[in-house]
């Protein structure tokens, strides 16, 4: 029997600096409320339709962003797999935002050392 599976090619990055859990943090709270916020705040301004038309949008449009921000971080093996917005924002935050979170997790250069090693050439 034929074993059909994604093998898992790189863990979820652990962030330990407390600036990149406080971003990944506002990364993930961003993802997740933002959606009712805008639509809080056009019911507050306008009207129930607005709002309702503002929820669609703010949807489509977050749904976007969040879909970017995953597909620009997570390997492309790993891509099948289903992420919350905890572990895209984590993602998000180790690969992106926080380089030198990086060379400690996974052993590889950091963006200032590759910049380092660029310059000395």
């Amino acid at each position: 029997m034929k074993n059909d599976y994604i093998d898992l090619i790189e863990p979820t990055p652990t962030l330990h600096s407390k600036k990149c859990k406080l971003i990944a943090f506002g990364i993930r709270l961003f993802l997740q409320y933002a959606i009712f916020l805008t639509s809080a705040l056009a019911w507050y301004m306008y009207d129930y339709f607005v709002a309702g038309a503002t929820l669609l949008i703010s949807f489509i449009i977050i749904g976007i962003i969040r879909s970017k921000m995953r597909n620009s971080v997570i390997p492309l093996h790993q891509r099948e797999y289903q992420y919350t917005d905890e572990g895209i924002a984590a993602w998000f935050s180790a690969k992106r935002l926080c380089f030198e979170e990086t060379r400690a997790s996974n052993g590889s250069l950091s963006h200032n050392e590759v910049q380092k090693g660029l310059e000395r050439k």
